[in-house]
This record gives structure tokens, C-alpha cells and sequence, in this order.
């Protein structure tokens, strides 16, 4: 179930209690950043944040410190830094120049091998950073980026992350993925690119088990990325059951993979995006699959953009969303993130690398409209999206923890979802990396 009974309670959501506790705090001593009268969680006072050595190391009202510099929040609301557990950098900013007229999967995938054939280092990091940039303009602290590896595109894209992975590393922290969209069986070489793409520093395995030629092919794909995985002690993270439904087996492979989770020991360590095709099942069909799911302790990140607008595309009566069963899966204890996936190509022509933007339309698509939900869809993009990541240990805004944050020009956390709130601060390791001015005058 939800862990917010309201949006006024959001902050019970990301905030653990002690860090509104600070009775046995040890002295500040140098404090490098001081933020005044900032609202963490709706249900408690204003407090003040204060940061050393890029993390937090007091939060309690009226902290009696000086600061090298010191923010006045004004009671405006602060969450922790965004996250875009899924996105494809290299591929971006592509649909301008061959359009999808039909906005179908298969089209997208057409148009898409036709254009990485032709991918150019230098155009690659340009269409990136863009990329990048809307991401830290909007408050995302860490992203997981899947680019292609495969023979179309070689490795440009892993060479371009890990490139951009250390340019970027003072803004948000960039991790790469050796994903093979092509397949790995029907497509020979792509594994022997992957290991090297983790020798290169890609840390995390992917894989797209539904892009091969039989199920027998898929449940193969599945292994060797298991067995690819193992070899380095890297988490998986896979494309997974990317359609309108599952009479393809090869689209209903999350069993198969949650099996090879727990006989692997892999609890914890996989996540498996978009899951479209599980939003098809009747919830009796569905209902084991999940249950599994949970057994092997797997995230699932759905990608609303991308899924809502590429399914259901033959449908010629009640249209399927396209989405995974966001609310059956919360409600078994699944941990479920949303992110972008896409941003303007063949696959999702929309997008501006915004999680709150994302949120609002993944609460209209799922009608997470009561209190609780719209929290729930927030921590989605925080605390969620951290266990996704495997960052939870590091995350949120809790004495101890690194310092990474977003102040909104809004003044409850609850209105982050409803009002789509510039960023008037993003701070990343103690630092404040952006700062954003707004104003709007009505003359009546």
C-alpha cells in the first residue's frame, strides 16, 4: 500500500524520523550551506538544512549557525533530487529529422536503426548535453542512461556516456547501461560488446529479451545476461514485455525472469522497464506474475510517455492505456518508478526530461488522483526511483546523507505533482548547481 496516507504526510514518504531529530547531532563546525524556513514535510514546521562535505549534517527549525553562504527558503517546499531511472541519451533529438508519420513500434524501430547507423560522435555528445542539461535544469540529481550496443551503432553511445558521465559528474551523476535493442542471438557480436562496454565502465547490464526471434531465443537472451551480470557483480536492468499484450510469449517473460532472479540470488538487484504487456492480463492472470515479481524483490519503471503513446496502437475499440498495472503492483509491495525514457524521437516525439512532468501525466493515465496516490507518484520519482538505482542508502534528505536537493517555487510538497513548480534551486553535493527566477504579473 501506499506509505503516505496524504499528501500532507508526503514527507513521511522519503523522510525517515530521526532526520527531524537532532538531539544527539555532534557540533556543525563548518557549515558551507545553509538553507532557512524550507518545508520538507507538509504535516511538520519549517526547518533549517545544514550541509558540510556535501552532506547533510543538521535539519531542526531555527539552527543557531553561520554559513560560507546561507539560502532563505521562504516556505517553499523541498524534495530530494529527481531521478530518471531510464533514459536514452543517444538516440535523443532525432525526430525532426525522420519523423514517425505512423507512431508505431514498428516504425519507431525502423526509422531509429536507420539513423544510429549514421551516429556521429560529435552530434551524439551535442544532442546528450542538450539532453542533460533539461535534466539538471529540472532538479534530476542521477540518471541511467541505456544506450545501444549492438553492430549498427558499435559503442558511440557507452563512449559518449562515460564521456559525458565526467563532464556532467558535478551536476548529476550519469550511469551507463550495455543495452542490446537489437537482440543478442540475432545479433551475433552484441555479447562479446557488452563485456566490453563493462570493461569500458558501462556498470550495468541490460537487456531486451522480446527483440529475438523465439521464446526459446528470449529465455537464452535472459540467461546470458544473467550469466554476463554474475561474471562482474553488476545489477541487470532489462527492456522487458514491451506490448499490448501477451500472446507473444516472448512478451511475457518477467516470470521467467523473476524465476532467474531468486534461483540466482539476485534479490534486489534487477529492474525490468516499461512491462506494458502485464497491464493486459485480467488481475487473476496477473496476480502470480506479480506475486513473483515481488518474491524476487524487482523494480519495475514504467515509462508512461513512451508506452501510452506507442500502445494500442491496432485497438479498434476500447483502446488499451498501454501501461503497466501501476496500482496492482504497489499494492503487492512491488517497488514501481516512473521516468522519461524518451526525449523527441521516433519512439516519444514529447519531452522535455522534467520527472514532475512525467508524474502529472502518469497520475492522469493511472487515475492516482486521491491524496495518497498523488504521493505515492511523487516518491516514485524519489525514494522509488533510488531503490530502482540502487542508491537508497545515500538518498533523501536525512542527516547523513549526501546533499542533494530541490527547492520548489511552491509552498507545500504536496502541490509538486499539481503545480509543475520551477526549480528555484537544485543543490548537488552540497553545491548549488542551478537557480531559477520566476515571475508572472497579472494586470487586471
Amino acid at each position: 500500500m501506499a506509505t503516505a496516507s496524504g499528501l500532507g504526510a508526503f514527507g513521511s514518504a522519503i523522510l525517515s524520523s530521526p532526520a527531524l531529530a537532532q538531539a544527539e547531532a555532534p557540533p556543525l563546525g563548518n557549515v558551507e550551506l545553509l538553507i532557512r524556513n524550507v518545508r520538507v514535510a507538509d504535516t511538520k514546521p519549517l526547518v533549517d538544512l545544514a550541509i558540510s562535505d556535501g552532506r547533510f549534517v543538521a535539519i531542526q527549525p531555527n539552527l543557531a549557525t553561520a554559513a560560507q553562504r546561507t539560502i532563505e527558503a521562504e516556505g517553499k517546499a523541498a524534495i530530494p533530487g529527481l531521478l530518471e531511472p531510464h533514459i536514452h541519451l543517444e538516440k535523443a533529438l532525432l525526430e525532426q529529422r525522420m519523423p514517425n508519420q505512423s507512431g508505431t513500434l514498428a516504425e519507431a524501430i525502423r526509422i531509429t536503426g536507420m539513423l544510429k547507423a549514421r551516429q556521429e560522435r560529435d552530434d551524439v555528445l551535442a544532442r546528450s548535453r542538450q539532453v542533460l542539461d533539461m535534466a539538471v535544469a529540472n532538479g534530476v540529481i542521477a540518471v541511467r542512461a541505456h544506450p545501444d550496443v549492438d553492430p549498427i551503432q558499435g559503442l558511440i553511445g557507452v563512449e559518449t556516456g562515460l564521456t559525458l558521465a565526467q563532464e556532467y559528474k558535478s551536476l548529476l551523476d550519469l550511469e551507463i547501461v550495455a543495452f542490446p535493442q537489437e537482440g543478442i542471438i540475432k545479433a551475433p557480436g552484441t555479447l562479446g560488446m557488452m563485456e566490453e562496454a563493462l570493461k569500458m565502465g558501462a556498470t550495468v547490464v541490460g537487456g531486451c529479451p522480446y527483440n529475438e526471434r523465439s521464446w526459446e531465443d528470449t529465455q537464452s537472451h535472459v540467461d546470458q545476461c544473467f550469466k554476463l551480470a554474475q561474471k562482474y557483480g553488476r545489477p541487470l536492468d532489462l527492456h522487458t514485455d514491451f506490448a499490448d499484450d501477451t500472446s507473444d510469449h516472448r512478451f511475457a517473460a518477467a516470470a521467467y525472469i523473476a524465476q532467474k532472479t531468486i534461483d540466482t540470488g539476485y534479490q534486489g538487484r534487477v529492474t525490468l522497464g516499461h512491462m506494458t504487456s502485464l497491464g493486459a492480463l485480467l488481475p487473476d492472470q496477473a496476480k502470480p506474475v506479480i506475486e513473483l515479481l515481488k518474491r524476487a524483490d524487482i523494480s519495475i519503471v514504467t515509462l508512461p510517455a513512451t508506452d501510452t503513446y506507442l500502445g494500442g496502437r491496432k485497438d479498434q475499440s476500447s483502446p488499451r492505456r498501454g501501461l503497466t498495472p501501476v496500482r496492482a503492483l504497489r499494492d503487492a509491495g512491488v517497488n514501481v518508478a516512473y521516468a522519461s525514457n524518451n526525449i523527441r524521437n521516433a519512439f516519444t516525439p514529447f519531452g522535455k526530461v522534467d520527472p514532475l512532468q512525467i508524474g502529472n501525466m502518469l497520475a492522469h493515465i493511472a487515475q492516482f488522483g486521491a491524496p495518497a496516490d498523488q504521493a505515492y507518484v511523487l516518491q516514485m520519482a524519489t525514494r522509488n526511483a533510488a531503490r530502482a538505482m540502487g542508491i537508497a542508502d545515500r538518498y533523501g534528505i536525512e542527516v547523513g546523507k549526501q546533499a542533494n536537493l530541490v527547492i520548489l517555487d511552491t509552498p507545500s510538497v504536496a502541490n509538486a505533482i499539481l503545480d509543475l513548480p520551477p526549480r528555484s534551486w537544485v543543490v548537488k553535493g552540497g553545491r548549488v548547481t542551478v537557480e531559477t527566477q520566476h515571475k508572472s504579473i497579472i494586470y487586471r
